[in-house]
């Protein structure tokens, strides 16, 4: 689904990003992981454009795609679920939820109710504000918007940054049902060892900016990984 090679970022004259080169499948949650600061958020950024990258390549299903704006990659089926969850405070959940309707033609233009399955709370406070929701609530909120979408490609920027345990495992238990069903490939980037040990299908942890181990699961001990991540 998702190819990267080579790809570089910079913040000015700041290399953050140094040939970054990774793969993620449909039907499998690829975990990106590394200590702060390596340039997760920033990979995370590149692939959705967000912020612009400085070179190198990304394909999705095969077609390499240009340095676009992250507009255009949402109409093609890049959903991101930013670090912050940046739902409009003002608007209702179901406003929010609504504005995942512009990257899909008119006759799309509606909630399924798979929405409403996957987080039944916001079935119950669709009318409410989206700044009158708890953080995890916020959470649930922003992914399901993500999902309006339709995406082909689902990006995850720390999804249990400040969330409660149970809202935690509700998420955990919906990136499950979303990978099993395999239709889209899922990068989550997350610093919740446990949690994402336990969803990943395939790792890529980074250092400075670079890839330092990167493959399946079963190619790697959990203590491995933690000492990858841990460095």
């Amino acid at each position: 689904m998702l190819k990267l090679q080579d790809l570089t970022l910079h913040y000015g004259h700041s290399q953050i990003l140094n040939g970054i080169s990774m793969e993620a499948a449909r039907g499998e949650v690829t975990c990106v992981m590394g200590t702060n600061g390596v340039g997760k958020t920033s990979l995370i950024k590149a692939i959705s454009g967000t912020h612009p990258r400085s070179g190198g390549t990304v394909a999705l299903e095969g077609e390499p795609l240009g340095v676009l704006p992250a507009h255009v990659l949402a109409q093609m089926g890049v959903a991101l679920v930013p670090q912050g969850r940046e739902i409009f405070p003002l608007l209702t959940v179901r406003e929010n939820l609504e504005t995942g309707f512009v990257c899909l033609p008119a006759s799309e233009h509606f909630i399924p109710d798979e929405i409403f399955e996957l987080f039944p709370v916001l079935k119950e406070m669709q009318n409410r504000r989206g700044g009158d929701l708890s953080g995890g609530q916020q959470q649930q909120l922003a992914i399901a918007r993500a999902l309006i979408t339709k995406p082909r490609l689902l990006l995850l920027d720390e999804p249990t940054e400040g969330i409660q345990p149970n809202i935690i495992q509700q998420i955990g238990e919906v990136i499950k049902l979303l990978r099993d069903r395999g239709d889209m490939a899922i990068v989550l980037v997350e610093q919740y060892f446990e949690f994402a040990y336990e969803l990943a299908d395939r790792f890529v942890v980074l250092r400075r900016g670079e890839v330092m181990m990167s493959g399946p699961k079963a190619e790697f001990s959990k203590e491995d990984v933690l000492k990858g991540v841990s460095v």
